[in-house]
C-alpha cells in the first residue's frame, strides 16, 4: 500500500516551542494541524533535565552561517567541541543549516544542544548507506531539543534500495541519560530517531517523527526507553515502514520500554512492530490508526502491557499477538473500523472480556502464545 506523502511532509516554518506545542493541543478536542501534519493529544508528561554546566555558546559565533547555502556541519561541531570539561549550551538561531550527514553533528556528554523552534538541520545530499544528522555515540547526560531536522530521501544517490536504509535523524548508540524533545524529523533515508548499542535511560518527548523511508523510531538493543506525547507517521519506502519498530538485532535484547500518550498513524504496514527477545513493553494512552497494515503486530515478547489505547481503522486486523507472546495484559482499550480493506462492517457499541470471533477484526491471537489475558475491552 503506497501513499503519496509529499505535501505531508513539507518544511515546517512556524515555531513548535514546547509551550506552543501544548496550547495547540490543548485548544481542539482532536489533534491539532501543523504544517500539514496533526500533532499528538495535550502533553502530559515533562522530560527530565539532564546534568550539564552552565556555559553557553551561539554556533554563530564559530562560523555558522544559517543562510542554507553553507555547509554549516565544521562551524557547528566547532562550537560543541569548544564547551569545556563540565559541559554545557551550544545554542542554534534562527535559520537553515547545511549539514554533512557523512561527517554528522557529534554531541558530547553533558551538553544540551538547542534549537530555535525556527531552526532547520538539513541534510546534504549524500550517497552512503550510513550517515546522520545528529550522533550521540557512547555519551551521557545529553539533551536535544526543538528545531527540524530534515533528511534528504528526495534527493539521496541510492545506491540500492535495501541497503541505503540507515540515513538517520538522531542515532543514539550506547547513550546513558539522553533526551530527544520538542523537535520535529522527516524526510531521512532511514528512520527519524534510531536507539541501540546497548543505551539506556533515554526520552523520547513531545516530537513528530514524519515522512521517514524506514520506521519513524527505532528500538533496538537498549533498555529503559520512555516515549511520550508523539506522533510517528506517514513512514513509507523501505521496510519495515512501521510507526515505532522495537526490534534488537539478534543475539541481543530490548527491555523496559514504556510508550505513552502517543499517536501512531499512516505508516505503510505496522503501527507498532514488536520482535523478538523483548521484555517488559507498555503500550498506554495512544491511538494506533489509519496504518498500511496492522495497529500493532508482536512476535516473541515477554510482559507485555496494552492498556487505555484507541485503535483504529486500520488496513489490516488492529492488534495481532503473533508467535511468542508470553505475558500479555490487553484492557480497557477501544477499538474499531479496523480491517478497512475487507469494507466497512456496522456493529453496536459493546464492551467485552476475552475474545471471540466477533472481535477477530480487532485483535487475533496466532501461534504458540502463554499467558495471554484479554480483559475488558470497548468496541465499535
Amino acid at each position: 500500500m503506497n501513499r503519496s506523502n509529499e505535501q505531508l511532509v513539507q518544511v515546517v516554518t512556524t515555531p513548535m516551542a514546547r509551550r506552543t506545542f501544548l496550547k495547540n493541543s490543548a485548544l481542539l478536542a482532536v489533534p491539532a494541524i501543523l504544517g500539514g501534519v496533526s500533532l499528538p493529544a495535550l502533553a502530559l508528561t515533562a522530560p527530565p533535565v539532564r546534568t550539564r554546566g552552565t556555559t553557553v555558546l551561539n554556533v554563530k559565533n564559530y562560523g555558522a552561517i544559517g543562510d542554507g547555502i553553507h555547509d554549516d556541519t565544521a562551524a557547528i561541531q566547532a562550537a560543541i567541541n569548544a564547551l569545556p570539561t563540565a559541559g554545557g549550551t551550544v545554542t542554534v538561531p534562527a535559520g537553515t543549516y547545511l549539514i554533512d550527514t557523512t561527517k554528522k553533528i557529534n554531541l558530547r556528554s553533558s551538553m544540551l544542544f538547542s534549537m530555535d523552534p525556527l531552526a532547520i538541520l538539513k541534510a546534504k545530499t549524500a550517497s552512503v548507506s550510513r550517515h546522520y544528522l545528529i550522533y550521540v555515540n557512547g555519551k551521557s547526560d545529553v539533551e536535544i531539543a526543538g528545531g527540524q531536522l530534515v533528511g534528504e530521501r528526495d534527493t539521496h544517490k541510492y545506491m540500492t534500495s535495501s541497503t541505503d536504509e540507515w540515513g538517520h535523524g538522531i542515532q543514539i548508540l550506547g547513550g546513558k541519560r539522553v533526551t530527544v524533545r520538542d523537535l520535529r524529523v522527516s524526510k531521512c533515508t532511514g528512520d527519524g530517531v534510531c536507539i541501540g548499542g546497548s543505551s539506556s535511560d533515554v526520552v523520547i518527548a513531545n516530537i513528530i517523527a514524519t515522512g521517514n523511508r524506514r520506521n519513524g523510531l527505532s528500538v533496538t538493543n537498549c533498555t529503559n526507553i520512555k516515549v511520550y506525547d508523539s506522533e510517528f507517521s506517514f513512514t513509507a519506502g523501505t521496510s519495515p515502514e512501521c510507526g515505532i519498530d522495537i526490534e534488537p538485532d539478534a543475539g541481543y535484547t530490548c527491555s523496559n520500554v514504556l510508550i505513552q500518550n502517543c499517536r501512531i498513524n499512516n505508516n505503510n504496514k505496522y503501527g507498532i512492530n514488536i520482535w523478538k527477545n523483548t521484555s517488559a513493553i507498555t503500550i498506554t494512552q495512544s491511538t494506533l490508526e489509519l496504518n498500511g497494515s496492522l495497529g500493532m503486530g508482536t512476535n516473541g515478547v515477554n510482559g507485555l502491557t496494552v492498556t487505555n489505547n484507541t485503535v483504529r481503522s486500520n488496513s489490516a486486523t488492529g492488534i495481532v499477538f503473533n508467535d511468542g507472546t508470553k505475558n500479555l495484559n490487553h484492557s480497557g482499550n477501544l477499538s474499531y473500523g479496523n480491517y478497512t480493506r475487507l469494507g466497512a462492517k456496522v456493529r453496536t457499541p459493546f464492551t467485552q472480556t476475552g475474545w471471540t470471533s466477533k472481535i477477530e477484526r480487532d485483535i487475533l491471537i496466532r501461534g504458540t502464545t502463554s499467558g495471554i489475558v484479554i480483559g475488558s475491552n470497548n468496541y465499535k
